[in-house]
């Protein structure tokens, strides 16, 4: 019972989170499309997360399931990645909900990864869980997904979904970009620098996952992400102090529009827009942030 199976596990958030779980004294096992690095000494099921594999056996007296599989959405948005995006998140999540109906013993808990821009892009309105989703690709990608579990989560399996912002940690995530984008002379605000920059700590959000596995009392949704989110210019600035960077031009809608499909090949409106969130859940669960503060967090990762 202290296997913890992780789907989408050798991504930067999986790697971090089986770490995480083998100090707490769990045995994570990574199920994922490609192969960690040899260093990676968890154990590893590969899974094209389309059919129902050797995995499922490993199902039988688990503790919990995680799933975190899904395209990243740091990509040009052409159709193509559209419907992968989409596809990628709702038809694994199906897989995973038929594979429990095969075993005799299943796991208790089910985490699940959701997204934070469920709630689409308002400038300035802070969003908790009461909060209605928003309009756009991704707050209907979310919707599809989060669906798609509650409708594969068998009544007798404790489900909890996870609305994460964007996690900052060591060795991967949007912070790596970010650096190096500032360490360039570019750490200045984008676009307007109004939009808001949520964010979570690696270790918060490992431990989040942990806590909603061991502990009964989490069940349901709840926004995974610090209750202290800043605008674009406060993050960049503060980013640029612990870099010790003293200039850092700002870049224009124009300018980003431009050099994130021809530089970056990514999606400018991931950088051009944000959401401020916060979780009243977690706050009346009683879970306590390591890292509640944006500084504190930088300080600890760089």
């Amino acid at each position: 019972m202290s296997k913890v199976l992780i789907f989408g596990g050798t991504g930067f958030i999986g790697l971090s989170l089986a770490n995480h779980l083998k100090e707490k004294g769990l045995v994570p096992i990574l199920i994922a499309r490609h192969k960690p690095d040899p260093s990676i000494k968890h154990e590893f099921r590969e899974w094209d997360a389309v059919t129902l594999e050797e995995w499922v056996e490993d199902l039988n007296n688990a503790k919990a399931i995680v799933n975190l599989t899904g395209k990243t959405v740091d990509c040009i948005k052409t159709p193509e990645n559209c419907d992968v995006i989409l596809r990628s998140r709702v038809d694994s999540t199906k897989i995973i909900g038929e594979a429990i109906k095969k075993i005799e013993h299943p796991p208790k808990v089910w985490v699940q990864m959701s997204t934070a821009h469920i709630y689409g892009d308002p400038p300035s309105q802070v969003c908790t869980e009461s909060s209605s989703t928003g309009y756009g690709l991704a707050p209907f990608v979310g919707k599809a997904w989060e669906k798609a579990f509650l409708h594969a989560l068998p009544k007798n399996i404790r489900g909890v979904r996870l609305r994460t912002s964007f996690v900052i940690g060591r060795n991967g995530g949007a912070l790596k970009s970010l650096k190096q984008i500032a360490k360039l002379g570019l750490g200045g605000k984008v676009g307007t620098g109004r939009q808001g920059m949520s964010w979570i700590h690696e270790y918060d959000m490992n431990e989040l996952i942990y806590q909603s596995i061991s502990n009964e009392k989490y069940t349901g949704m709840y926004i995974a992400s610090a209750p202290n989110p800043v605008s674009n210019t406060e993050f960049m600035k503060l980013l640029r102090k612990k870099l010790g960077l003293s200039i850092g031009l700002s870049a224009p809608e124009f300018m980003v529009r431009l050099g994130a499909k021809l530089i970056f090949k990514t999606d400018p409106e991931l950088a051009l827009y944000g959401r401020y969130v916060k979780s009243e859940k977690l706050q009346s669960e009683g879970f306590i942030f390591k890292f509640p503060e944006l500084e504190k967090a930088l300080n600890d990762l760089l």
